[in-house]
């Protein structure tokens, strides 16, 4: 998770880059954006990310030790779903008295929901394995189930950029919005082929 979030800093910048590029006035905002970004990504979403895999992992432990009932999950989620949504980008990059906020709340906690369910099944595995490619055919039994799981993810992370496609206002960031959700769509688009390919590595192989 760690190795996946630096590779998306990484690649973002490269997509400010070229998104930068492209416009004819984009040299007066070039330096304006990319400091936001640069402090944005070695900040903000560098900490917040590693707070975010630290909340999941120690909630899915919980559930791993104490039981795995709908109930003892609903309330894990609702312990642990506000300290997750407090270091969430959405939560700290978008006006949380825009009309379509509601709408990316209800995204984020999806997505924590997401996370623990597939979370809790890695640890709960027993078996030793090798890496994570085993790890996830253990614990995921079928390319079926895995690929829903991802696919889960995928139809929540394209439903939230697409309420911020539709009206960018909901960002706080002033000058550049429109090319970092033009980058935001195309990490999406390249990180959903690169989660398939890895998936189709993991499974078709074996």
């Amino acid at each position: 998770m760690i190795q996946q979030m630096e590779n998306s800093i990484k690649f973002g910048r490269t997509l400010i880059e070229t998104e930068l590029e492209l416009g004819l006035l984009n040299w007066l905002v070039k330096p304006i954006v990319k400091a936001f970004y640069d402090y944005w990504s070695q900040n903000d979403a560098r900490k917040g990310t590693l707070r975010q895999i630290k909340i999941t992992l120690d909630a899915g432990m919980n559930l791993v030790k104490n039981g795995t009932s709908d109930e003892f999950f609903n309330e894990i989620v609702e312990e642990n779903f506000p300290k997750f949504q407090k270091v969430d980008q959405t939560y700290n990059q978008t006006k949380h008295h825009h009309k379509n906020y509601g709408k990316l709340e209800q995204a984020a906690k999806e997505t924590f929901i997401n996370y623990l369910t597939e979370v809790t099944k890695l640890l709960a595995v027993k078996e030793d394995v090798e890496d994570y490619g085993e790890l996830c055919r253990v614990a995921f039994k079928s390319k079926e189930q895995a690929e829903q799981n991802l696919r889960n993810q995928l139809n929540i992370t394209e439903k939230s950029i697409k309420i911020v496609e539709d009206d960018i206002s909901i960002l706080k960031i002033g000058l550049g919005r429109k090319i970092i959700v033009r980058a935001l769509r195309k990490g999406f688009e390249n990180t959903k082929k690169e989660f398939i390919e890895g998936l189709n590595e993991t499974y078709d192989q074996y």
